[in-house]
């Protein structure tokens, strides 16, 4: 990626971080949007644990890793410490991959 393009990137992401405290009293949004949004959130990040867990680049990525996403979400669902997420959802992945399990 060329470096003006990380730079614009860069800039945008610095703007929108930086609106939301400048427009935080100014702009009051109803509360039904407010759920919307809180929503919206979860959906999106709900898509990214799918395609992760399911997708290894452009084909299935197994069932050792979508297993392993599973435990992953369970043990950050239970609260866990974020290290102890991680290595149970690897430890999942890679023992299952060494048992046979693509």
């Amino acid at each position: 990626m060329p470096v003006t393009a990380v730079l614009i990137l860069a800039a945008g992401t610095f703007a929108i971080r930086f609106a939301g405290p400048l427009l935080r009293d100014r702009v009051t949004l109803p509360d039904r949007v407010r759920e919307l949004l809180s929503a919206s959130a979860t959906v999106l990040l709900f898509a990214l644990v799918a395609i992760s867990a399911l997708t290894s680049g452009k084909q299935f990525g197994g069932w050792a890793l979508a297993t392993g996403v599973l435990v992953g979400g369970l043990a950050a669902w239970r609260k866990l410490p974020f290290v102890a997420v991680i290595v149970l959802a690897a430890a999942t992945t890679a023992g299952l991959r060494l048992i046979g399990v693509a």
